[in-house]
């Protein structure tokens, strides 16, 4: 009489779970679905995705305001359901004409969307080795906030050492990142946070830190040669009142302008501002590049930046995850672990 044989499962390797929003709305709308697996196409890299982070960003397109950017991410209902853009994992596959990644890199980076998921394709001009001082969570809450951080800095802040910086919303994953990389070039830190971001604001490395909620800023008479708008909520004449006469002001938020146009009235009045005084005023928009994040591994791995977790949600409770972001003063980032 034959063995009987035991039942083989398989895998269906062409299917993925997925966090898809088919709608706009708050974290309500989102659900875990299995969706198709993407096949990268050239110029792309398939990652598996072990972590992602939950930026501004994607709190923004999932409700889908300002209204204004529905004109590229789709009128009615998202374009691209699956959610998320920054993440970090294992090389998979690669598609043609990609020479700077093989399958089994680890990586991190950011793709236009479809980061909460188990597999995700991006450009490889989105994505740089790991370091591997970092755990993956580490590295997965990087790329956003590390770039924008750096891009407002280094490039439209133009911060050099020995120079004063002042970091209005310090306490978010884009400000955590800030202070550290304001110190690696050298900077005078000051950060403006809340009473209970204090000490991790001074474990960070800031030098001075200021308690909104019983100190103004703009009243202490101390000048700045860069200043770093995280918040948008004060006036543009108080920041230029703290700048020397020679600062450059960097915002990467602007002041609340409703569901329709957002910021883009705030950033109007400081185009034109810029025609008018000698204090330089910049917007930050900041746009993924490898080298940026190949600096920021390099950081990493020299011990000079790592990110700020806070809180930490498996990817069946992606909804909790943003909900945490939506409902804002968030310490540093939250991540997803796939």
């Amino acid at each position: 009489m034959s063995e009987a044989k035991s039942p083989q499962s398989t895998v269906d390797v062409s299917t993925m779970t997925a966090v898809v929003a088919p709608q706009y709305g708050d974290s309500s709308v989102l659900r875990t679905e299995v969706v198709d697996r993407p096949d990268p196409r050239p110029g792309e890299v398939l990652v598996r995705v072990r972590a992602a982070s939950v930026c501004q960003g994607d709190a923004h397109l999932l409700t889908g305001t300002p209204y204004l950017l529905r004109l590229g991410f789709g009128l009615r209902r998202p374009k691209d359901p699956i959610i998320g853009h920054d993440l970090a994992g294992d090389v998979v596959a690669v598609g043609g004409d990609v020479t700077g990644f093989r399958p089994g890199d680890t990586v991190f980076g950011s793709v236009n969307s479809g980061a909460f998921a188990e597999y995700a394709c991006v450009s490889e001009r989105r994505l740089a080795l790991a370091s591997t001082g970092l755990a993956i969570e580490e590295a997965a809450a990087l790329p956003d906030s590390g770039m924008t951080a750096l891009q407002g800095l280094r490039d439209v802040g133009q911060l050099q050492a020995g120079q004063t910086v002042l970091i209005n919303g310090a306490s978010g994953g884009v400000g955590t990142a800030a202070i550290q990389l304001a110190k690696a070039l050298g900077a005078e830190v000051t950060a403006v946070c809340s009473t209970r971001h204090l000490e991790i604001m001074r474990s960070l490395g800031a030098d001075h830190v200021i308690d909104y909620t019983t100190d103004d800023f703009t009243a202490t008479g101390r000048r700045y040669d860069v200043m770093l708008d995280l918040i948008g909520n004060r006036s543009l004449r108080d920041c230029r009142r703290i700048l020397t006469p020679k600062g450059i002001f960097v915002s990467s938020a602007g002041a609340p302008g409703g569901n329709w146009a957002g910021p883009i009235t705030w950033m109007g009045k400081m185009v034109l501002a810029n025609l008018f005084v000698g204090q330089q005023i910049g917007i930050l928009l900041m746009r993924p590049r490898r080298t940026d994040l190949e600096f920021l591994a390099g950081l990493t791995a020299a011990g000079k930046l790592r990110p700020l977790i806070e809180e930490r949600y498996p990817l069946a409770r992606a909804a909790e995850a943003v909900q945490h972001i939506l409902d804002g003063h968030a310490q540093g980032k939250t991540v997803i672990v796939v």
